[in-house]
């Protein structure tokens, strides 16, 4: 057996966990106009109710939009929109018309009022369920409405990597994909024999 040194990291504590999977939000804000931001840090939380948790820095204008209108689509972009996904990123909408100046597609949603992005793998539809304040982000939990996917993009398991790929976010510009071959583990118990 090889024997391993563990040390102390000196860096973020959060960077062992990443790449993170990158969702886009879309919400509805106080002049009318829809923001898109992406965020790497969700999850989904609960079954029933169906849930996906997003942290959301309390300086940003999403936050601000949010808080308007307890109402988002959380959009799973594919890799063929990196370019767009930084740059949704790289400003503000408080100051910028991210629609406009990036010539966002949108698609209407069908049970909430912000609108999708065109071209994601899927689009979760989602009303802030609750909400908690955690240090300098508020850590939304939305109840999810109803979910559309690109049809043949996503199967039992995940996303069909074979047609398309997610982006995980590292930090900055960095981005990964996931490598499409699926890893099944041995199934060793038959249910009810292993408590976990």
């Amino acid at each position: 057996m090889v024997c391993v040194m563990y040390v102390e990291y000196s860096g973020k504590f959060y960077r062992p966990l990443h790449p993170r999977p990158t969702v886009v939000l879309g919400v509805l804000c106080m002049d009318g106009r829809v923001n898109l931001m992406p965020a790497s840090w969700n999850m989904p939380v609960s079954e029933e109710p169906p849930t996906v948790a997003v942290a959301v820095d309390r300086t940003t204008y999403t936050y601000e939009c949010l808080e308007y209108h307890g109402e988002a689509t959380i959009n799973v972009p594919s890799d063929a929109q990196l370019q767009l996904v930084y740059d949704l990123g790289s400003v503000s909408g408080r100051t910028v018309d991210k629609i406009k100046r990036f010539s966002v597609e949108l698609i209407p949603s069908v049970k909430i009022k912000p609108p999708g992005l065109q071209g994601s793998i899927a689009i979760l539809e989602g009303r802030v369920y609750s909400k908690y304040h955690v240090g300098e982000v508020m850590l939304y939990i939305f109840e999810i409405l109803l979910t559309r996917i690109l049809e043949g993009f996503v199967d039992e398991y995940s996303i069909v990597f074979d047609k398309t790929n997610i982006l995980l976010h590292s930090a900055g510009r960095v981005f990964h994909r996931v490598n499409p071959a699926k890893l099944f583990a041995k199934k060793r118990f038959t249910t009810g024999s292993l408590a976990l």
